[in-house]
């Protein structure tokens, strides 16, 4: 095993151990170093990004975020997702958008990353594409109420109130609070 193998080792183990102790700051400052000694690497980008975004640093974490996606597309769709997250919450939607997509491209089963895009559309007044996005997010995740919500919520949008209904009597069987709030908020009955 070679020096520089043995150093990224333990620096990682250091990290980590900071991590488990509570030290973020301490942390962060072994992920700087480790990205000064291996810019390119998957593990203390995704690392220091996570820890900017806990930390409140967006700019940061989208930065180590475009770093990760860069250095390695196709690593992982979390990595698309967790930069699409960041980007959306930073009304980057567009970019968002993007980032979301190539998470479905890379692994059409992350539902998370559905209703992301699902969420992004609707605010970019997308709402048949935003269908599609929570259709695909319910089919992966059907007893999750999420995705429904935001599809009854859609419909109503898109002047579907007979759609709506079908999903507020879907919910009705599994998540009745959320079907009586789809109601009041509605004012759909099922």
């Amino acid at each position: 095993m070679n020096d520089s193998r043995v150093a990224y080792g333990l620096l990682k183990l250091q990290a980590i151990a900071w991590l488990v102790l509570g030290s973020r700051a301490r942390a962060g400052v072994l992920f700087d170093r480790m990205l000064a000694a291996w810019p390119r690497d998957a593990y203390a980008l995704s690392s220091r990004a996570h820890l900017r975004a806990q930390g409140g640093n967006r700019p940061g974490a989208i930065e180590d975020a475009r770093a990760l996606v860069a250095a390695h597309p196709g690593r992982s769709a979390a990595d698309w997702f967790n930069l699409g997250f960041l980007l959306d919450d930073a009304q980057r939607l567009d970019e968002a958008e993007d980032a979301f997509r190539r998470a479905v491209a890379l692994d059409p089963k992350l539902d998370r990353a559905w209703y992301g895009l699902g969420l992004v559309l609707i605010r970019q007044q997308r709402l048949a594409e935003a269908v599609a996005a929570f259709k695909r997010n319910t089919e992966l995740q059907p007893m999750s109420p999420y995705g429904w919500y935001q599809l009854a919520r859609v419909q109503v949008e898109r002047r579907e109130p007979e759609e709506a209904r079908k999903i507020i009597r879907h919910l009705k069987g599994f998540e009745p609070k959320v079907a009586a709030q789809l109601e009041r908020e509605t004012g759909l009955a099922a």
